[in-house]
């Protein structure tokens, strides 16, 4: 079965998009720099209206747009946020840190997954920033310490969606059974069939992920 995750900016959209069929929500704010953290009352309303129709939310930590490379400032700001999201009922969170030469930042990174543990989590589009040839052993590590799911676009941003199918099909088949790669970043209603059917997927994100009238 297919499940549609609609990438949202603040809960306006939400009624809108479950009632087009998303069974999960990416909460955001900020989406125009790339995603951040909601308020924590922008959470609670989230949180309940989904649980009440039957969808997760998957809670993104991000303090600011640009890099992902996170200084301890904001490292603790992310871990602040992180616990509210948790103790309001997120159901996961969408988190990713990385180093000045683009590489897992492992220290941050177990901060952050020593805090989320029992949600799920997905390593966001910070997957996209390591080399190609670094993206596998990311993924291993990723499974090691317990991601379920790596948001990806499958190569830089504002590259068309379907021109990284062939990337984005050898981390599929690499991550096998191991961990969920979900393709986002210019997937819509429109063109998700086409992904579908060259992936084999069976999870898959997007702003316009389902058609809200």
């Amino acid at each position: 079965m297919l499940l549609k995750e609609a990438c949202v900016e603040n809960f306006t959209i939400i009624p809108k998009a479950l009632a087009a069929g998303a069974k999960r929500v990416e909460l955001c704010d900020n989406l125009t720099v790339g995603g951040t953290t909601v308020s924590p009352g922008v959470m609670a309303a989230s949180f309940d209206y989904c649980h009440e129709n039957d969808a997760t939310v998957m809670t993104i930590i991000r303090p600011r747009g640009g890099n992902f490379v996170f200084n301890d400032i904001e490292l603790q700001m992310m871990r602040h946020d992180l616990l509210t999201a948790k103790e309001l009922g997120t159901d996961g969170v969408v988190i990713g840190c990385l180093t000045d030469d683009n590489q897992i930042d492992k220290e941050a990174m177990y901060q952050l997954l020593e805090l989320a543990d029992g949600l799920q989590i997905t390593f966001h589009m910070a997957f996209d920033s390591i080399a190609v040839e670094e993206q596998f052993a990311a993924i291993d590590w990723l499974v090691e310490n317990g991601v379920q799911r790596i948001l990806t676009h499958g190569g830089p941003a504002g590259t068309d969606i379907l021109d990284n199918l062939p990337h984005l099909k050898e981390l599929v088949d690499y991550a096998g059974e191991r961990l969920t790669i979900l393709p986002g970043g210019g997937i819509s209603y429109e063109n998700c069939d086409q992904v579908i059917e060259y992936l084999g997927v069976n999870e898959i994100h997007g702003t316009r992920i389902v058609d809200i009238k």
